[in-house]
């Protein structure tokens, strides 16, 4: 774990618990267990022995947690242990489509408005008895609903703005569409994190025979919301980036958007390059794929998609038939938000794993210590890249 030395000389700010919700009960068992071993070895016999740290090295930190609902669909949040005094950290998935419920003998699937409902009970529960109160979202709700144009609603501003005034403290959340939503609130901690440390390890435990160089490997942003993203990842990697300019029928209106007419690449030649292509999430998996079918069409070498959410709103089966046809070859995306079971018997399936560094996340938060040192990405994606070039082993931080 990064800066261990920093965080066991902290103090933290009160007895840790963590509130998985149903909808990443998956997660939050993950994060549990990293927690529970990162502190049953430390190595600080104050931290052991001082009556001050009393409750700091347990076995389990999840909280004992329900939402039950009535015939009528009408829910609650229910409590089954104390929480006075506790720094909560509240984990939600709002995408988890798996979970159901019954109301008036129908089965409904929870939608990203019920999870969002019970994440505010759940908040409610314990309003006034926790010491304090830390969202962690992953996907942020409404991220994509950030920004007003004519008469709409502001709807993820709007879920931030009543967050914060049921009392949270932090707010966390990862590769949010736009994190300029934070405006909204500027007074409450909000932190966007981003995986590229995590896509690349899983990329390069996925493949033996990368050549990460500006010869071998470029980076592709699939449309110019997007370019930050790929910029980024490409100056870490040392290598050069481009994009796709979505052209879009602006005089009609589908399922809310306007159509893509076509995509228009800028960038240098890739032909028998690997390409790596950087976006927040796959919804659909139309643009990606078109995307993927382009670079290929372009003799691109090897098509790698690199997503933060994978959420296959459309299924899998326009991604089984693209691959067939080798128009991508890998899709990584990260296990922070439900991915259909079945996905992970797709032989193009890379899954990166963010427990453990959500598990940093919440240790660093508990001690209120900076932040950055969960990160340092650069470094770590440096030091990683040159144990896969010299092919020693290397373990993720």
């Amino acid at each position: 774990m990064p800066n261990l030395r920093e965080l066991e000389n902290a103090m933290p700010v009160a007895p840790l618990k963590i509130v998985a919700l149903p909808s990443a009960e998956k997660l939050g068992r993950k994060i549990n267990d990293y927690l529970v071993n990162f502190r049953k070895n430390i190595k600080n016999d104050l931290v052991k022995n001082d009556p001050a740290f009393h409750g700091y090295i347990e076995s389990n930190y999840l909280a004992d947690v329900e939402c039950p609902r009535f015939g009528s669909g009408e829910g609650k949040a229910v409590f089954h242990e104390t929480i006075r005094g506790k720094d909560l950290f509240i984990i939600t998935d709002v995408c988890n489509h798996s979970i159901t419920y019954n109301m008036n003998g129908y089965t409904n699937h929870m939608s990203p408005d019920d999870h969002y409902q019970d994440l505010k009970r759940v908040i409610a529960a314990c309003e006034g008895k926790a010491h304090r109160i830390n969202v962690i979202m992953p996907f942020l709700y409404e991220g994509r609903q950030h920004k007003r144009s004519g008469r709409e609603s502001l709807d993820c501003a709007y879920a931030l703005s009543e967050l914060r005034d049921m009392g949270i403290s932090n707010f966390v959340t990862f590769d949010a569409h736009d994190p300029r939503v934070q405006n909204a609130t500027p007074l409450n901690g909000f932190d966007n994190f981003t995986p590229p440390y995590q896509f690349l390890r899983a990329l390069l435990n996925a493949e033996e025979d990368l050549i990460v160089d500006k010869d071998h490997l470029i980076v592709i942003s699939p449309d110019e919301g997007a370019l930050d993203r790929a910029i980024y990842f490409a100056s870490v990697l040392g290598v050069d980036t481009g994009m796709f300019y979505k052209r879009r029928d602006y005089s009609t209106i589908v399922n809310g958007k306007n159509p893509i007419v076509a995509h228009e690449f800028l960038g240098d030649n890739i032909e028998d390059k690997d390409v790596i292509i950087i976006d927040d999430m796959i919804s659909s998996g139309e643009s990606m794929l078109d995307t993927a079918k382009q670079l290929k069409a372009m003799h691109a070498r090897r098509v790698y998609i690199c997503c933060t959410f994978g959420l296959f709103t459309n299924g899998l089966k326009a991604f089984d038939e693209a691959y067939e046809k080798c128009h991508f070859d890998k899709v990584i995306t990260t296990n922070l938000t439900y991915l259909p079971p079945e996905i992970y018997n797709k032989p193009y399936f890379v899954e990166a794993d963010m427990s453990k560094f959500m598990a940093s996340i919440i240790d660093f938060m508990n001690h209120d210590v900076s932040l950055a040192n969960t990160m340092a990405t650069t470094e770590k994606i440096h030091s990683i890249l040159d144990a896969y070039n010299e092919r020693k082993p290397y373990e993720i931080d």
